[in-house]
């Protein structure tokens, strides 16, 4: 259905409708229930400590458990972050902390996998673009040359990738 045919649909509800309607999305879908939950009370600094917590639980357990390093995590709360719009310094703040996790943890148990690298890479990319898109570059410009200085230390295959996408923004 367009976007177009769905607001003549609900142009022809009266309002009782539209709330049954609104309410039976609510119990059906959690990404409803999300969305609400953050417009009616946008604790944004809050949904961040959460998600950081999660993210560090993953690389650097609490318990004796071992790191599952599953960076789908962040990458779940950062779509989320985005759909729900957050104030776009929080987000980024968000982004680097990522990167930075997986990049401690890589220096105490270096990674095999190339996959592991590449996303990294990845999630570089994605907080760079976004960092300057929102210009907010000169906020969080020694945190991303940190994170190219930390991948040449730990000499990453793609170190110099790094380096072009700074390189590229800093013109």
């Amino acid at each position: 259905m367009s976007k177009r045919a769905l607001v003549k649909y609900l142009q022809t509800l009266d309002k009782k409708e539209l709330e049954s309607q609104v309410l039976e999305l609510y119990a059906k879908f959690k990404p409803v229930r999300d969305y609400y939950g953050f417009v009616f009370n946008p604790k944004e600094d809050k949904l961040i400590e959460e998600a950081k917590f999660k993210v560090s639980k993953e690389y650097f357990p609490t318990s004796r458990r071992r790191p599952k390093a599953r960076r789908s995590v962040a990458h779940k709360a950062i779509k989320n972050f985005l759909t729900l719009e957050l104030d776009p310094a929080l987000l980024a703040d968000f982004m680097l902390f990522n990167i930075e996790t997986a990049m401690r943890y890589n220096a105490r148990k270096p990674q095999r996998q190339d996959a592991f690298y590449k996303s990294i890479f990845g999630s570089f990319e994605q907080v760079v673009e976004y960092i300057h898109i929102n210009g907010l570059r000169a906020i969080h410009w020694d945190r991303m040359n940190k994170i190219l200085d930390e991948a040449e230390e730990q000499q990453w295959y793609n170190a110099a990738a790094f380096e072009r996408v700074l390189t590229a923004i800093s013109n």
